[in-house]
């Protein structure tokens, strides 16, 4: 920590400051517009909406905060079943609930701590659900790389699947074999070689991108103009209950970043005023037509890597993410990423989503010899894995991984013999 090159509110030169703001835009970004592609939103509504909710948190968090925010990976499936089941308009309105949600756990949080929300959420409860969110994605991420749509139904392609693998090697050796900022980009690296891959094996359509105007005002959705404002139970139970796990991520984020910065960002700012400040910019979001927004682990990478803590920095990063989303060739350039490639990159990501699961269970020591932690966990991996739905009326169900993380909450608060295991600083 006495090595900071920058501290929290500390301005760097100008020249430093460009070059360090492009490598936090650049670390997020392929994550960031990876969410969008999969679910069918705007990548350049992702981007915009990313720089926003950034700049929110950081004023909600009085400047000590150095954290980016980009597009959760949680909400991919909800997003996807909410737009199935009533238009794109339903995946918005859920994403402001899960906003509501945040301000409500944040005010509770103010006036009563912060302690009640580490004993609701435990690693055995939010380890088994954070597994289900990376094995549930795992069969659409097979699907993309290795098929194409053949009058609206997948067929295997062995040369589409050949790119989805060159992009996963690229992700892999980006990961295992270099070291410093690189390394913290796998997605961005392995979507640019498997999209040059795709080029040289001639599976690209460039005609959008040089049809394309350099300026292009991102295309937004407004609530009661582009669609109607209308709230189902189905809904607001298929998009809030994944709150449980990104509020269990939003904490582990201010844990690791404390200690990276050295500081206690559970109490100062507070973490009523991070969850706040998150879930401001998810509710922006929402209301143009973006996806639910998180702070993001791999910006909290390059501050440990390159010892600047200032939040100048991520706000220049969030500023060049909002200048990007009006660039139109960029946009149309990612528009024309083929699906296998995104693929590619899924299949390693959502691995190390559900991996991530497995890694809390045994940082946090979960004894699986105690029955309690056997039920809890093997509940909700099946209810959740397996897609199970309680319907109460044709216009009100549960399913999947909504019912999962429920179900996991009442068990641990029901269930005898609770344990003391609490969210910890390791958890990322």
């Amino acid at each position: 920590m006495n090595e900071k090159v920058l501290d929290v509110n500390e301005k760097p030169t100008p020249g430093k400051w460009l070059t360090l703001s492009l490598q936090h835009m650049f670390a997020m970004f392929g994550a960031t517009i990876l969410v969008p592609q999969l679910v069918g939103l705007s990548p350049a509504i992702a981007l915009l909406t990313s720089g926003i909710a950034t700049i929110v948190f950081i004023i909600v968090t009085r400047f000590q905060v150095p954290a980016y925010l980009g597009s959760s990976f949680a909400f991919i499936i909800p997003i996807q079943v909410a737009t199935a089941s009533g238009g794109v308009g339903s995946a918005m309105i859920g994403s402001m609930f899960v906003a509501l949600v945040y301000g409500i756990v944040s005010l509770l949080i103010w006036k009563t701590g912060y302690k009640w929300i580490m004993n609701i959420l435990p690693p055995i409860v939010v380890a088994p659900v954070i597994i289900v969110i990376g094995l549930a994605l795992s069969p659409t991420a097979v699907q993309m790389a290795s098929t194409i749509q053949v009058d609206g139904e997948p067929v295997y392609n062995l040369l589409h699947f050949s790119a989805a693998l060159v992009t996963l090697a690229a992700a892999v050796i980006c990961i295992m074999f270099f070291k410093g900022i690189i390394s913290l980009m796998p997605i961005l690296i392995g979507i640019i070689v498997g999209y040059i891959y795709s080029a040289f094996v001639g599976i690209l359509d460039f005609t959008a991108v040089l049809e394309a105007k350099w300026f292009v005002f991102p295309e937004m959705l407004i609530p009661g103009i582009d669609y109607d404002f209308v709230i189902t139970p189905t809904l607001l139970f298929i998009m809030v209950p994944i709150s449980i796990v990104t509020i269990s991520e939003h904490i582990g984020h201010q844990l690791v970043l404390g200690r990276i910065v050295d500081r206690d960002y559970i109490k100062n700012p507070g973490l009523n005023r991070s969850l706040l400040g998150d879930g401001l910019g998810t509710l922006l979001s929402g209301l143009i037509g973006g996806p639910p927004k998180t702070t993001y682990g791999e910006n909290i990478g390059v501050l440990a890597l390159t010892r600047v803590y200032s939040v100048y920095v991520i706000l220049g990063a969030a500023v060049f993410a909002i200048l990007f989303s009006f660039l139109g060739k960029v946009m149309a350039l990612i528009a024309t990423i083929p699906t296998s490639v995104l693929g590619g990159i899924s299949i390693l990501l959502f691995g190390i989503i559900a991996s991530s699961g497995l890694r809390m269970l045994v940082d946090h020591k979960i004894d699986f010899g105690n029955q309690r932690n056997l039920v809890i966990a093997s509940i909700i991996l099946v209810i959740g894995i397996g897609g199970a739905t309680i319907k109460f009326s044709d216009t009100f169900e549960i399913e999947g991984m909504a019912l999962a993380a429920i179900m996991g909450v009442l068990l641990n608060l029901v269930l005898p013999g609770k344990s003391k295991e609490k969210l910890t600083d390791d958890t990322e």
